[in-house]
């Protein structure tokens, strides 16, 4: 008995040496791998129209364990559209889905950013922080993936203040709106200027917009259309509250992701200028094989379930989601960007879109991290008209 105590013992201090070392980030180093920098239209260039950014971070998941290095990896590709004098009055920049949602592993070990897979990440957090993930276990009890909400419950304060800090600054510093991606946090709302949570409340999928005083926006952008893999955590919304907000630069609407392939979305957006898509789509080389159909929600009735299995993913978004759909509402320029990077075992793909006066332009694909300018010039046809 006194043996296996000792064990035990043993086993304790083991673990708790484990846990409360490998948390210097010092020797960790930020590379922004932005290998594009494009102006759709240069010819077209009048910051007094206004004209969307699109920036397409490529990730890792060294650059979630601070919020120093997060800061950092975002300022880099500001300050290279800043230098390319693509920020104006009426400047908005449009970042991916799901940016935000990785500063779960914010001031963990490095050792989780080095895991092999997702799963072996989330596990190493959860043995780092055993009572924590127990207090909030309990708040899970509703959801089919209690891990991974009990996880977002429990660093939901810290991932909400990095988020809000880092885009409060990047805003104010360059004087600009910006879509900040998305950000999965529960019982989110925004009280005197700051994001807070409510960990016993749902998850949602949420964007938010800050503007170049560094204030953010009361109204908050949740998915109403989660796809299969979130729906055992995240809540959807329902996409009648999908807010139009009123900007400098027009009235826009904002959709995460899934949101874009749904009329109900558009339904809710009809009044708006512009339409925004923040997307993040899963496995490297996603976009070149064949479209597997409507994920987490039916079809709606305009869809050829012909198409299925016929189309690419890339000609699939091109079909039912932002091109395809914008015609439906009074919305004449829109922009949709994803999330691309080196995260664990997910993948990544997709390029962006825009869409200048109805039309959807050709742009030149990044590689990694990219850039993309598109100037809100009035056409011809469009003055004629109105």
């Amino acid at each position: 008995m006194k043996k296996i105590w000792i064990g035990l013992v043993m086993l304790i201090l083991g673990w708790m040496i484990w846990a409360n070392v490998g948390h210097s980030v010092e020797a960790v180093s930020m590379e922004s791998h932005i290998s594009l920098v494009s102006s759709i239209n240069p010819n077209d260039a009048d910051s007094s129209a206004g004209n969307i950014v699109g920036i397409q971070p490529y990730m890792l998941t060294s650059d979630y364990l601070s919020e120093d290095l997060f800061l950092e990896k975002m300022d880099a590709y500001f300050q290279e559209a800043h230098r390319a004098g693509f920020f104006g009055d009426k400047t908005i920049v449009l970042l991916p889905e799901y940016l935000g949602t990785w500063l779960v592993i914010a001031n963990e070990k490095v050792a989780v950013s080095k895991a092999s897979t997702l799963t072996g990440a989330m596990a190493m957090l959860l043995l780092s922080k055993p009572v924590t993930f127990l207090k909030n276990y309990s708040l899970s009890s509703s959801d089919e993936d209690r891990i991974a909400s009990t996880l977002f419950r429990m660093k939901s304060e810290e991932m909400a203040r990095i988020y809000n800090a880092t885009f409060q600054q990047l805003s104010k510093t360059y004087g600009i709106h910006i879509v900040a991606g998305s950000i999965n946090l529960p019982g989110v709302e925004v009280l005197d200027g700051q994001l807070t949570v409510n960990p016993e409340e749902p998850i949602h999928n949420t964007s938010f917009i800050f503007t170049p005083t560094g204030e953010i926006f009361p109204h908050s952008v949740k998915k109403a259309f989660p796809i299969d893999s979130e729906k055992p955590f995240i809540t959807a919304t329902n996409p009648a509250n999908i807010p139009t907000i009123n900007l400098p630069i027009g009235k826009i609407g904002v959709l995460v992701c899934a949101d874009s392939w749904y009329p109900g979305s558009y339904q809710a957006v009809q009044e708006a200028d512009i339409i925004l898509v923040n997307s993040y789509c899963a496995g490297n080389g996603a976009m070149n094989i064949p479209w597997a159909g409507y994920n987490g929600a039916p079809a709606p009735s305009d869809v050829a379930l012909s198409d299925i299995g016929t189309l690419t993913e890339q000609e699939a978004w091109k079909k039912y989601a932002l091109p395809g759909r914008i015609s439906s509402t009074q919305a004449r320029h829109g922009a949709n960007i994803f999330l691309r990077g080196q995260l664990w075992d997910l993948g990544t793909d997709g390029q962006p879109f825009f869409i200048l006066h109805g039309e959807l332009q050709e742009t030149k694909e990044a590689e990694r991290g990219g850039i993309w300018n598109l100037w809100l010039a009035e056409s011809t046809e469009f003055a004629e008209k109105f």
